[in-house]
């Protein structure tokens, strides 16, 4: 997920899809243990986020040197998994190559929001600076028509994000992930936005750490400014969305060019997700 300097956030709206329920994973009591050990949370990220700044620094300098990898539009989509011990790496939860199923072009351009039949509001792309002000637009053109949200995107603006998700919780839309679709980098802020969250068992949904343009940069020292200040934002944001805080820790562990994928009982555990649809067994 790019992070430019932090401007003031703006409230916007996201995209929406029409599913077909089939049996779900529902939401495990583990999700309450986290906001019952709210205060050690805190702490601890009050201590991450003393040290994120100066982790992303030297990734952005790093990444600067790889060919290929440049934050914005147009680069690679669906970025490869990050080594865990706990899971199998031939899971095709932890194979999104093979799991994502949205058109690659689609995914590397500027998000696409269209309304579509029966009031589903879909979000395609990479979410671009200005994003959460066209889906603003689109609420207040269209948002007595819409339903809800579908979304597939490999990230992008945190601040688009941030105010495209502020905005969906105001209108109270659900919030769905699709069989097939990718909900990666800033993509689960929104995602955290909808009151009901849905995400399909094929689904692929991933974190990572914040990062920008290592040709803007204005040196270490606001870059880690900036990657605290980013980080408390995400971080107070999701507090505020009924997200357990464990989910963006991950997230901080895991450098830019890689993603944290999280499987189903992750995506309960967290809250990420209110229900995740099962294919129907036979």
């Amino acid at each position: 997920m790019s992070m430019a300097p932090v401007p003031p956030t703006a409230d916007s709206p996201g995209p929406t899809l029409a599913p077909t329920l089939a049996p779900t994973l529902a939401p495990a009591p583990a999700r309450e243990r986290w906001f019952g050990d709210g205060p050690l949370m805190r702490l601890v990220f009050l201590v991450l986020l003393g040290g994120a700044g100066a982790t992303l620094w030297l990734d952005y300098n790093t990444l600067a040197e790889r060919d290929g990898f440049v934050p914005e539009l147009g680069v690679q989509p669906v970025l490869p998994a990050i080594e865990r011990p706990e899971i199998d790496p031939d899971a095709p939860r932890f194979r999104p190559d093979r799991q994502v199923t949205t058109d690659r072009e689609a995914l590397r351009g500027a998000l696409r929001i269209e309304l579509g039949a029966s009031g589903v509001l879909e979000l395609v792309g990479t979410i671009d600076v200005g994003a959460g002000e066209r889906f603003a637009d689109e609420i207040g053109a269209r948002g007595e028509y819409i339903t809800e949200i579908s979304i597939s995107s490999p990230g992008g603006s945190v601040n688009d994000a941030l105010e495209i998700s502020t905005l969906i919780r105001e209108q109270g839309y659900r919030v769905r992930v699709a069989d097939g679709a990718l909900c990666a980098s800033s993509c689960p802020l929104i995602l955290a936005g909808g009151p009901d969250r849905i995400v399909g068992e094929d689904a692929v949904v991933g974190v990572h750490q914040v990062f920008g343009d290592v040709a803007t940069l204005p040196g270490a020292a606001q870059a880690m400014s900036d990657a605290q200040v980013t980080t408390a934002r995400i971080t107070r944001h999701l507090e505020e969305m009924g997200i357990a805080p464990q989910l963006w820790i991950n997230a901080l562990e895991t450098p830019p060019d890689r993603l944290f994928y999280l499987s189903n009982e992750e995506l309960i555990e967290f809250g990420l997700a209110t229900q995740i649809v099962l294919h129907p067994e036979g």
